[in-house]
């Protein structure tokens, strides 16, 4: 069945979301707060908004989405866990640096939630068995469900944290800093772009046909070949519907 015009603007617009996301984020680190660094804690930090804005969040939200594209997913998820661990790298030196305590807010304890969970849902289903992993199925596609809406709620709150360190909330609101602004609309992005992933998400009829043929990792969906996570797993026991 061919996409409608409908699932072709929202993902127009999930796409276009996506990049205004990535851009933001990364203007925001680039120019407000110095720019990038490895071996300097305060530029850092600067590393961790980026990769976690981009990684969980916008690549995590789009495999979602466009997941049945020719690709080998061990390798985006893969890649997805690698910038994750660099964005907590990042944030963790930077408390050391400083000296600031680690996982004292609820910020830290969501993020935590979000990389874990992400981790679990990466390392256990590709490892069973098809028997466990056909009855894990339903715990496979909420897990990823919920692994977006932390990443979603750890972002924000990320954000509003940030945010209170730079406003005046008894001034008026046209003194709030520039910054604060665009971190701000940072946020109000975010919140849209997640609205309008779970909106395709939630659409029954944009999802992926299922089919039982599997060979090697490689199986046909309307005559194209396409690349699934599991190799040699029967794919709409662990593969259908992965969000």
């Amino acid at each position: 069945m061919r996409p409608s015009v409908l699932f072709k603007a929202s993902y127009g617009l999930c796409l276009a979301l996506s990049l205004l996301c990535v851009i933001v984020v990364m203007c925001w680190s680039s120019y407000w707060t110095g720019g990038f660094a490895w071996d300097c804690p305060a530029l850092q930090f600067n590393w961790h908004p980026v990769l976690m804005v981009s990684g969980l969040v916008v690549l995590y939200a789009n495999t979602a989405v466009v997941y049945h594209v020719p690709f080998t997913w061990k390798l985006v998820h893969a890649g997805l866990m690698l910038l994750a661990i660099l964005g907590l790298c990042a944030v963790f030196d930077f408390h050391r640096g400083f000296q600031i305590h680690d996982l004292y807010s609820l910020h830290s304890w969501v993020g935590i939630c979000t990389v874990a969970t992400f981790a679990f849902q990466m390392v256990h289903l590709p490892c069973s068995a098809q028997w466990f992993c056909s009855a894990m199925k339903p715990v496979h596609i909420w897990l990823g469900k919920t692994i977006l809406i932390l990443s979603l709620t750890s972002s924000i709150s990320g954000i509003m944290r940030n945010c209170s360190s730079h406003c005046n909330t008894r001034a008026p609101y046209s003194s709030l800093p520039e910054e604060a602004k665009l971190v701000n609309s940072l946020g109000i992005f975010i919140v849209a772009f997640g609205m309008v992933v779970f909106g395709i998400l939630i659409k029954k009829e944009w999802k992926r046909p299922e089919t039982h043929q599997s060979l090697n990792g490689i199986i046909s969906i309307n005559g194209r070949l396409n690349v699934v996570f599991f190799v040699t797993v029967d794919f709409t026991t662990c593969d259908d519907k992965y969000y």
